[in-house]
C-alpha cells in the first residue's frame, strides 16, 4: 500500500553523521586536521569501538560518550554529556549538517499530505533542549517521539507503537527510515515498511522511500 506517513530516525538520517564532518569537528574544537581518525560505517576497520556496537557488544548511546569523552580529553576538558560533543562540535549554524536529501523528501511528504514523524533515540540528549528551536525543519513534523523524554529505546517495539499510536495510522501506513539495522529490523518486526538507511548512499535511500510514498519528483 501507498504510505501515508513518513517516520524518521534523526542522527544519520536528517543530519549528517559526525563521521562525516569531522573536518568541520576539528576546525571547530581548534584540533589539527586529521586529528579524529575514528570514521564508523565509513571506513569500519579504523574503529573498533564501531563494531562493537555493531556487533551488539554496547549500546549507541555508550559509543557516543566514548567518544565524547575521548574528544573531551583531547581538549583537556571533561565532558560527560553528548550534547555538550554535538554543540561544540557543530557550532552555532545548525543547518549546515542537515542533509539536503532529508530536506528534499520532507517537503515534498508534506506539500503531498504525508503525516511526519521523527522517532529518535537521542535527539535532546545529543543535540540538547534548545536545539528544536533552532532548526525551524522541525517544526514541520506533526509527532516527534524521542527516548530522551520517553525512556524506551528502539528496537523496543514500545518505541514504534509510540508513534504509530501518535499518527493516528496503522503500522503498514507508515514509511520508517533509520541508518542502524537494529532499529530497521525493529521496524520490520512491528509492521511498518522499512527502509535501512545507506549512509553512503543517502540518495539511493530516500529514493526508495520516496516510492513507497508514491512521492514523484
Amino acid at each position: 500500500m501507498t504510505a501515508k506517513a513518513l517516520v524518521l530516525d534523526f542522527g544519520g538520517v536528517i543530519s549528517r553523521m559526525l563521521f562525516e564532518t569531522h573536518a568541520l569537528s576539528e576546525k571547530a574544537l581548534g584540533l589539527a586536521p586529521g586529528t579524529l581518525t575514528w570514521k564508523g560505517p565509513f571506513d569500519p576497520a579504523s574503529d573498533p569501538l564501531w563494531q562493537d556496537m555493531q556487533a551488539d557488544k554496547l549500546g549507541e548511546r555508550d559509543y557516543w560518550m566514548a567518544r565524547t569523552r575521548e574528544v573531551g580529553r583531547l581538549l583537556g576538558e571533561d565532558w560527560d554529556r553528548m550534547e555538550t560533543f554535538v554543540q561544540r562540535a557543530r557550532g552555532a549554524d545548525v543547518e549546515a549538517v542537515i542533509r539536503p536529501e532529508a530536506v528534499s523528501i520532507i517537503c515534498a511528504a508534506k506539500a503531498a499530505g504525508k503525516k511526519l514523524a521523527i522517532l529518535s533515540n537521542e535527539l535532546d540528549l545529543f543535540y540538547g533542549a534548545d536545539f528544536r528551536s533552532r532548526l525551524p525543519l522541525l517544526q514541520l513534523f506533526d509527532v516527534i517521539v524521542d527516548a530522551t523524554h520517553t525512556g524506551i529505546l528502539k528496537p523496543d517495539p514500545r518505541a514504534y507503537e509510540a508513534v504509530t499510536e501518535a499518527l493516528g495510522l496503522p503500522a503498514n501506513a507508515c514509511v520508517f527510515v533509520d541508518d542502524q539495522k537494529r532499529n530497521a529490523d525493529g521496524g520490520v518486526r512491528a509492521g511498518l515498511q522499512v527502509v535501512h538507511f545507506d549512509v553512503l548512499q543517502p540518495a539511493a535511500s530516500f529514493a526508495t522511500a520516496r516510492h513507497l510514498l508514491g512521492l514523484t519528483r
